[in-house]
């Protein structure tokens, strides 16, 4: 099992002066302990589940992840997980491909189908309702795929979305790996097995995630896909892990990992996460041994 760093925070010690500099250090950290991902949240204020108010601070994402590009070398870079409404998908590839490129192909494009409406009200982003949201979700996947067939520079017309041309250029450097967020079993799940080179899910428990996959996996049936090209992620947050829980933390991945997942996603709360993400590199090899 792989070890994945996701970074929801960004009151950082020092104050905003030093969040550059802290990010750096992650993306740093991140490598020496042999992480495989480095992530952010696509949102424009902070979350309620952070348990952190709406006015702490936080950064876009992808401008982030640029950042990081330049501050790494081999770690996966993505979104965990951009909010279909927040960009037009054409724009959304264009933004993936750029980062893949400057990367040197290393960029996922993470996407799900938003949920959170006071930053869609609070900067006049338009929320339409669940269902229009996994419609616009499912043509954003099948405008970034288009996007990225060189062979195919043609428009794209759909209910949502009218594309004249799909010029992509440069392409990337490799086809940006498509992960889904979230469980829903009627419509996320679908997408995963009809669009999705991956899946993340919450770790809630080994049961939970396990029906999750077998759900999956019927998708996969009905639509011709091989459910073993699907890589399988999960953020483990139920409790969040820390440096003091770190042992415990590896023990519980145990049963996930006789499940198959490919990857478990963690996140640093503190100030400091480039010294919580090196406090936690033991955990990166124990988690490789559970397969």
């Amino acid at each position: 099992m792989e070890f994945g760093l996701h970074l929801p925070v960004f009151d950082i010690d020092g104050g905003t002066a030093a969040i550059a500099g802290e990010l750096a250090r992650v993306g740093e950290a991140a490598e020496e302990v042999g992480a495989s991902w480095l992530s952010f949240m696509d949102h424009f204020f902070q979350i309620e589940p952070t348990g952190l108010p709406a006015e702490s601070n936080m950064l876009e994402g992808y401008t982030t992840l640029g950042y990081l590009a330049a501050h790494t070398r081999t770690v996966d870079l993505g979104l965990l997980v951009t909010g279909v409404t927040y960009r037009h998908p054409g724009l959304l590839a264009k933004i993936v491909t750029t980062l893949d490129v400057l990367s040197g192909g290393r960029a996922t494009l993470g996407i799900g189908a938003a949920w959170f409406e006071r930053e869609h009200r609070g900067l006049g982003v338009p929320f339409p309702p669940l269902a229009e949201r996994f419609e616009r979700l499912e043509e954003a996947l099948r405008v970034c795929a288009q996007m990225w067939d060189p062979d195919n520079d043609g428009p794209f017309e759909g209910k949502y979305y009218q594309l004249a041309e799909t010029l992509c250029r440069p392409q990337p450097i490799n086809r940006p790996k498509v992960l889904i967020g979230g469980g829903g079993e009627k419509k996320t799940l679908r997408l995963v097995a009809q669009y999705g080179d991956a899946c993340n899910l919450f770790a809630s428990s080994p049961e939970d995630v396990a029906h999750k996959l077998d759900v999956l996996r019927r998708h996969c049936d009905t639509v011709g896909r091989d459910y073993d090209t699907i890589r399988l992620t999960i953020t483990a947050n139920n409790p969040r892990p820390t440096p003091a829980t770190r042992d415990e933390f590896v023990r519980s991945m145990g049963d996930y990992a006789k499940l198959g997942i490919h990857r478990v996603m963690v996140s640093p709360m503190t100030g400091a996460p480039a010294q919580w993400t090196r406090d936690m590199g033991p955990a990166v090899g124990q988690l490789a041994e559970l397969g």
